[in-house]
Formats: C-alpha cells, structure tokens, sequence
C-alpha cells in the first residue's frame, strides 16, 4: 500500500489541530500592553502545545520517508497517534482555563505521555514490517530521546499534584529535547541513499 495517502491524511489532521488551537486564542479587550500581559498564560500553553505539534509533525514526516509502504496495521496505529495528537486543542485549552490547576495539568501530561506512547507504537509497527535490519531501525538506533520522553511526562503528571508549574515545566524539558535537532534519519539517507527501500 503507498504511504503517500497517509501522509497527506495525517499533514491535514495536524493542520486542523493547530487551527482549533489558535482559534482559542481570544484578542484583548484593550489596546494596551497590560492586557497582552493578561493573556500571556493563553499565549503560552498555545506555543507549548504548537512545538509539540511541530514537533511530532516533523519526527512523522522524517519516519515516513524511510518506510516503503504501510499496511493495514500501520494506518491503525497512525489513526491512534492522530486521536491523542486531536486531543491537544482540548487538553491545552483545559489547562490553560483552569490557571493550570492540578487535574488539567495532569490530563495534558496524559495526553502527552499518550501520543508518545502512540508514536512509538507506530515507529515499532513500522519496524516490524521491515525488519530489525531495516532502514527505520538503524536510523533510529538507541532512541534515547524516545526513552526519556515518557519518564519526563510521568514525572510532570506527578508533580502536577503537588506543583503544576513544575510538571508544566517538565513537559517544557521534554520539548526542549526534541527542538534539539535530530540528524539521524538524514544522516542515514545521505549515507545510505533514497529511504525506504
């Protein structure tokens, strides 16, 4: 089966998640700098949920391009990372209505730790139907950005009960990890030549 439709699938479905988020944004009232300053929580919490959109965008994108073709397993699993990527706009908006009380934060950092779960299902989907020797599995490698997420995520769910700043703030790490670009898949196509063979 051609990945191109997936592809384009998932391209659209991330460009719907972020349009949802920006229309949360609500304009001031007032033309002033103080009321930029009242909705900078707003402002923030977009930005954090929009990087991590982008972020996943761009991982999707560099792990497709070293996959072949997909089957009937792989778009399940690519629907399952959409859905929990789908709940970003309403995580986000939860939290960021709430002034970061204790129960949203946690349930953003569900959903976070949920989609990286999901991707990881996808990537190891992927895998399997290429074999350990395949061009995804060598350019992945040890994966340890793959590894730390999820205990980043846990750890913030955690915190988020006694201090949900601090869990906000280990969600902020976790982007923080993957904004340091990744050169694996690059570097093996430059070394290897066309991906997904």
């Amino acid at each position: 089966m051609n990945k191109s439709r997936l592809e384009a699938f998932s391209d659209g479905v991330l460009a719907i998640i972020i349009t949802i988020m920006v229309l949360e944004l609500r304009v001031p009232e007032e033309s002033t700098w103080a009321a930029l300053r009242h909705v900078a929580p707003t402002f923030l919490t977009y930005l954090l949920s929009f990087v991590y959109v982008g972020i996943y965008w761009n991982n999707h994108h560099h792990m497709l391009q070293l996959a072949s073709k997909v089957n009937g397993t792989v778009l399940w699993a690519n629907l399952h990372l959409l859905f929990w990527l789908s709940l970003f706009p309403f995580t986000t908006s939860w939290m960021d209505e709430t002034g970061f009380d204790p129960v949203p934060t946690a349930v953003y950092g569900f959903d976070l730790l949920f989609a990286a779960v999901a991707y990881f299902l996808l990537q190891r989907t992927l895998i399997r139907g290429q074999g350990v020797d395949g061009p995804l599995a060598r350019a992945i490698g040890r994966d340890w950005k793959g590894k730390l997420s999820p205990v980043l995520y846990l750890v913030g769910i955690a915190a988020s009960f006694w201090q949900p700043l601090v869990g906000v703030g280990m969600f902020v790490v976790a982007a923080l990890i993957w904004l340091v670009p990744d050169r694996r898949v690059e570097r093996f196509v430059a070394e290897h030549g066309t991906a997904g063979r």
